[in-house]
């Protein structure tokens, strides 16, 4: 059985590897080396990403194969040949996985922060909207659920407004 004390002290440990991952208990000249490796990830990931997402990236790979597939006579379609584009392939694909993610998670926080400006500064603006993807799937699903019946309620505004022919304009946005 768990005891209490086992349970505090393994709370302790998380928290003190938390702190340290986030850089509680490191020095000056380590964080701005984890800074410095941090930004050639970023530069390196970035520049991958656009140099790789360009079309003639994928014609480069569609040539790749072309060439590799016509060299299977000479190599008599050995294990070996086989072996070359499996061991490429996997490689790439491995390496690029990092880099992608690392950028999709850049561009993502970038994105949540200007949704996140757009909300502070409209006015009449839920503020309880800015950071989001911080809340557990039970309050979305709840707010999802939310903006749902709001859809229904501006859909049946928008029929109300066209059987009047008053437009879209006229439509006032109902309280919650």
């Amino acid at each position: 059985m768990v005891s209490v004390t086992n349970l505090a002290n393994a709370s302790r440990g998380i928290n003190r590897a938390a702190q340290d991952l986030r850089g509680g208990n490191r020095s000056e000249t380590e964080q701005a080396t984890e800074r410095k490796w941090n930004d050639r990830f970023r530069s390196l990931s970035t520049a991958t990403s656009t140099w790789m997402g360009r079309p003639w990236a994928f014609l480069t790979a569609i040539l790749i194969i072309v060439a590799w597939g016509i060299t299977g006579p000479f190599f008599h379609f050995s294990d070996t040949w086989q072996l070359v584009i499996n061991t490429g392939t996997t490689i790439i694909t491995f390496l690029m996985v990092f880099l992608i993610q690392n950028t999709q998670n850049r561009d993502a926080k970038a994105i949540h922060l200007k949704l996140d400006e757009l909300i502070h500064a409209v006015h009449g603006a839920r503020n309880k909207l800015v950071n989001l993807e911080s809340l557990s799937d039970e309050e979305l699903a709840k707010l999802e659920a939310e903006f749902a019946k709001l859809g229904k309620r501006y859909g049946k505004l928008a029929d109300q407004s066209e059987k009047t022919a008053e437009g879209p304009e006229s439509i006032s946005r109902p309280t919650s």
